[in-house]
């Protein structure tokens, strides 16, 4: 697992975690505690081999309110962007 995080001095920035080789549940566990550490509007970009992950995702950011900007399946992975919101909702 990799994280590379960019931006900051005020401006919304775009955060990576590569979660090649981690299987299901501990993808959404790993998403879960990032996105509380980065800013509101401050986008993330997850990667994932996991074969779950990209319904995992879609059903995660329902929950806990985060918008799905972008997800895609190149046939390997799964890529997921996702938008921080200031108030979630539900279990993050």
């Amino acid at each position: 697992m990799s994280i590379r995080m960019t931006g900051g001095d005020g401006m919304k920035a775009e955060h990576t975690i590569d979660l090649s080789g981690v299987m299901c549940p501990m993808p959404i566990v790993h998403l879960a505690r990032i996105i509380t550490e980065i800013d509101d509007g401050d986008t993330l970009r997850v990667v994932a081999d996991d074969p779950a992950f990209c319904l995992d995702v879609e059903s995660w950011c329902r929950r806990s309110g985060h918008e799905l900007a972008e997800l895609e399946f190149d046939g390997e992975r799964c890529l997921a962007t996702i938008r921080k919101h200031a108030e979630p909702r539900g279990d993050q």
